[in-house]
């Protein structure tokens, strides 16, 4: 079975990529284009240099469209699982081309070939972040999606109307995954665990937004890879679907902070700042839709990933 990978460098798609090298039937290519916008470039070539052996690889980015449609020519892909884009809510605020050309450009030129060439099934990674600002919780598939709080969480919203139109056009079989704030292993260094965890270790002070009252549903790596392993292997009938993708159990940003001092020993240095334009007060969704499809899977709760995550800087800052 061959299997394209967009964003086969970043944090998402290298996870993916390291479960599903283990499955004798997947046939798996990546692209990424090595980019370097939201954190050091060394981070990506590690992620790389760890599954090169298990995939055939392309380094370019998806705006360049007459490069992937020769990869979609020679592969003739049956699953197209679209992770890449340009992360980031405040950057996009800022700089909203680099979004509207990666996120809705490049994700086009994906739907298109994937329509031309008829893949069986193209999974998209939308975000939590089509939500915006919600105030019924926890928040199901069905909630309203029609007020968001930022550029890259627009394009992420057009990225699913696109989706859901050619499915219902064309007759592709599609699925939307929006996920809440990831974390694990290989993290991205753009993202609040990351940036903690750098200035603790470096007995710096945290920039602490919301004068600390967020609340999000901090979800571990393992906790969305086993659920896309199932939507990429499990039969369906609906022929466009979109699934929350959580730990749905949301926790305060005062104990994600305190499981970082307690696993590094120390407590860590605060700077408390306003809420910052963008931001979203609180995420906490319903996994009930995707559970029902794939069963309940095991998760790994906060204590247990954070530890992870702590042991695995260490070491990779050694």
């Amino acid at each position: 079975m061959n299997i394209l990978i967009t964003g086969c460098a970043g944090f998402i798609g290298f996870s993916l990529i390291q479960e599903l090298s283990k499955k004798k039937n997947f046939k798996i290519v990546g692209i990424d284009n090595l980019n370097n916008i939201n954190g050091d470039l060394n981070l990506k070539k590690k992620r790389l240099s760890i599954i090169k052996k298990n995939i055939k690889f392309f380094n370019f980015s998806l705006e360049d469209k007459i490069k992937l449609k020769k990869l979609y020519k020679i592969y003739k892909f049956e699953n197209v699982v679209h992770l890449a884009a340009q992360p980031g809510v405040r950057l996009s605020i800022k700089k909203p081309m680099i979004y509207f050309n990666s996120n809705i450009k490049g994700y086009f030129n994906i739907l298109d070939l994937s329509r031309e060439y008829k893949v069986p099934h193209l999974v998209y990674a939308s975000s939590s972040s089509v939500y915006g600002n919600q105030k019924k919780f926890p928040i199901s598939e069905t909630q309203d999606t029609n007020n968001q709080e930022s550029f890259y969480a627009l394009s992420k919203k057009i990225g699913e109307m696109m989706s859901s139109y050619y499915s219902k056009m064309y007759t592709m079989k599609i699925t939307s995954l929006r996920f809440f704030t990831v974390y694990g292993p290989f993290g991205r260094q753009d993202m609040a665990m990351f940036k903690f965890t750098e200035k603790i270790h470096k007995n710096k002070k945290i920039d602490i937004y919301n004068n600390g009252k967020h609340v999000r549903d901090f979800t571990y790596i393992s906790n969305i890879i086993e659920p896309i392993i199932k939507i990429l292997t499990k039969k369906r009938k609906k022929l466009y679907e979109v699934y929350n993708l959580a730990s749905s159990k949301p926790e305060k940003l005062k104990k994600y902070i305190f499981e970082l001092e307690k696993s590094f020993g120390k407590t860590a240095k605060k700077n408390y700042v306003e809420l910052q334009l963008g931001d979203v007060l609180k995420t906490s969704a319903s996994t009930k839709k995707i559970d029902k499809f794939t069963g309940k899977l095991k998760k790994i709760g906060i204590s247990q990933g954070i530890s992870n995550f702590v042991e695995w800087y260490k070491n990779y800052v050694q």
